[in-house]
């Protein structure tokens, strides 16, 4: 650690372990990359298939299910993932999640009922849950907090890059081969990531004890299919005063309480209640819930707009969505790093729920004659006020919850998002399919239908559209744009009160420590469930990137009250940590550049703050009261970026991250040069 002073040189394998991963990490983070693009590819490869698959297998009312089946199962198994593989070991759990999907996604592509295939989108959901949150967990098992921040940016990379790969890939595959390679895609992808990390996967076992929230988990995911289901099955397969509906309804209200009362003596809750004493858990889980209910709802029934109403093939469809995905993108990475650098959050909420609302109704505006350039702008501001909000409202509950709470926090969050998808999507395929009969039955009032053709036929599988005498399509399509655009509409005034709800967030100064959340916390619909600690790892993680560490020496400069290069005082912490150093066998085996080295060798000379032993550089008796004083800097602003939560009663897991990132940036050793990563720093 900092205070450590060894006076031995650094080893080449201790110098060269420092800066380098093995080749098996490597390979291993491959592999995890290949299980969480899977998980994440299957949220929305499907939405540019969905016309086609509802097409083939019948049963348009409840289109919807295929999307809302992956989403509960892959919600409600989350926690459960996280904690089962502290207790269990997570390679193994990550296996067993990757034949889960895998077996799911073959049931789906041999699915012949709309039945089928919701039931095995649900198995789907179970190993996918698994897949995204054992995935980022084993990153914490295998690479150094100072090192973690830019792998889980390749995480990052895969969410973003599948939310824009996802309905092109579902296009293509529909229209040129068959809407179940949306779903046999998956299988040659897994096996090799399977095999990949039974080869070379290590993480050493730890037995890490939890009392798991079975019975709240269960309660939890059934209220939430409760309502998912009066949502879905109102007003279409039964109505809404039926028996089925109002027993769901008050069986969904007697689950909800259970499930307070049980959470309320859980050792380790699912949900802990007391989250909802804070005004900004309590307001951010309103709006996420809003955010998953216009997201998901729009992104399942725009590309049956496209491909239905406005004619466009599924792979042209995926294409046409990418300007909501861009919208999202830019707007989403932009507001996170605004809020991250000027510590001011509130307006984003505001403006993100303001501007949803704002798209859905301009979506509203759509129909069969829209054109390319009206779609493309109407989708981009859809997609930018996603975008403003999603980031922000994982950042802003970070900030607002104690330590111990900030990683169920985090992840409740997310869940909220993902309820609110689920529901979302159920909401707006009952609003579609009533609203459809309603709308063919007025557009054929009096008008004699050919043979074989109905208003019923035709609410089944829209191909039938194509079949109908050329005077008689313009009214159907216009039927179907109007159903699907009424959808946008009443999901507004749901955005709307996100935007009132945005205006009574209280703007709470931010944490050091609360930095802008990466893709998997934001664009995920599934929550990513981590510990307290691993969410201080991935926000602190940003100072092991070259700019951090450069700037990291820049601070501690000042903070210690000295006038020396950045690169002056790394290599001073670099001396006072290995007795003396080389600057040729420095730059040869670090991240720094020979010419910056040999500009801060002579800074520390001329200063007389180290001499010269032969190649090697020494401390003065100045120079080790200088470098003991940049340690403690170090140290200093590393607790003050925590904020509050340094306070008398820290935690001891927190004490320790800041020894371990403070030793590992101010020139620590690993103890075993020769020991495997993972060992060293397996967190």
């Amino acid at each position: 650690m900092a205070g450590d002073t060894h006076a031995t040189k650094p080893s080449s394998a201790g110098a060269a372990a420092g800066e380098q991963v093995p080749g098996n990490v490597l390979v291993s983070i491959g592999a995890l990359l290949l299980g969480m693009l899977l998980a994440a590819l299957d949220q929305t490869i499907v939405s540019t298939a969905l016309p086609t698959i509802v097409s083939d297998l019948g049963g348009l009312d409840h289109l919807s299910w295929v999307v809302t089946a992956y989403l509960l199962a892959a919600t409600a198994a989350t926690p459960l993932w996280g904690k089962l593989g502290d207790q269990y070991g997570r390679k193994r759990l990550f296996q067993t999640a990757i034949v889960i999907f895998l077996l799911g996604s073959a049931l789906c592509g041999v699915a012949q009922d709309m039945a089928q295939l919701i039931a095995f989108r649900a198995v789907q959901g179970l190993g996918g849950g698994g897949l995204i949150v054992l995935s980022m967990a084993i990153v914490g098992d295998l690479v150094p907090p100072r090192e973690r921040g830019r792998y889980q940016g390749l995480f990052g990379a895969v969410f973003g890059a599948t939310s824009v790969l996802g309905p092109l890939l579902g296009g293509l595959f529909t229209q040129h081969l068959s809407w179940r390679w949306v779903f046999y895609v998956n299988l040659p992808v897994g096996i090799v990531a399977l095999a990949v990390i039974a080869a070379v996967l290590r993480i050493p076992r730890k037995d890490q004890r939890h009392v798991i929230d079975y019975l709240g988990t269960f309660l939890i995911a059934a209220v939430a299919t409760c309502l998912v289901l009066v949502a879905s099955l109102g007003g279409t397969t039964w109505g809404w005063g039926s028996v089925q509906i109002v027993g769901l309804a008050v069986l969904g209200v007697v689950l909800a309480v259970v499930f307070v009362a049980v959470e309320r003596r859980a050792a380790e809750p699912v949900l802990p209640l007391r989250l909802f004493r804070v005004r900004t858990f309590t307001l951010s889980a309103v709006i996420s819930f809003v955010v998953g209910f216009a997201m998901f709802g729009a992104m399942t029934y725009l590309p049956t707009f496209l491909q239905v109403v406005q004619g466009i093939s599924p792979t042209m469809s995926g294409v046409h969505m990418l300007p909501m995905v861009l919208g999202l993108l830019l707007a989403s990475t932009a507001s996170g790093q605004i809020v991250s650098r000027t510590g001011r959050w509130k307006v984003f909420p505001i403006a993100g729920t303001g501007i949803t609302t704002l798209g859905l109704l301009l979506l509203h505006q759509l129909d069969e004659n829209s054109s390319t350039a009206e779609l493309s702008g109407f989708f981009f501001v859809f997609g930018l006020g996603l975008g403003l909000v999603m980031q922000v409202l994982v950042l802003i509950v970070q900030n607002a919850v104690p330590y111990e709470d900030l990683g169920v926090a985090t992840s409740g969050a997310t869940f909220f998002r993902s309820i609110g998808a689920s529901f979302g999507v159920a909401v707006f395929g009952t609003v579609f399919a009533g609203r459809l009969g309603d709308q063919l039955t007025d557009a054929f009032r009096g008008a004699p239908l050919p043979p074989g053709a109905s208003v019923d036929a035709l609410e089944a599988d829209p191909r039938g559209i194509a079949a109908l005498p050329p005077d008689l399509r313009p009214p159907a399509l216009h039927a179907y744009a109007t159903a699907i655009t009424d959808v946008f509409l009443y999901a507004a005034p749901v955005a709307l009160l996100g935007f009132v709800l945005a205006w009574f967030l209280k703007e709470d100064r931010l944490r050091g420590s609360v930095t802008a959340p990466d893709a998997t916390q934001t664009l995920a619909s599934n929550p990513v469930e981590r510990s307290s600690y691993d969410e201080v790892c991935r926000a602190l993680s940003v100072l092991g990137t070259r700019e951090g560490r450069r700037e990291v020496y820049r601070e501690i400069t000042a903070r210690a009250g000295y006038d020396l290069l950045p690169a002056a005082s790394w290599l001073l912490l670099r001396i006072r940590r290995y007795g003396s150093v080389e600057p040729g066998v420095l730059a040869e085996r670090g991240p720094v550049q020979l010419t910056v080295i040999m500009e801060a060798a002579r800074q520390v000379e001329e200063q007389r703050l180290a001499l010269r032993e032969g190649l090697d550089l020494v401390l003065t008796d100045q120079g080790r009261e200088v470098a003991e004083r940049l340690a403690q800097a170090r140290e200093e602003s590393l607790a003050e970026l925590l904020g509050d939560w340094w306070g008398p009663d820290r935690p001891t897991d927190l004490q320790r991250l800041v020894r371990e990132l403070n030793g590992e940036l101010c020139g620590a050793r690993r103890e075993r040069p020769d020991a495997p990563r993972a060992v060293q720093r397996a967190v």
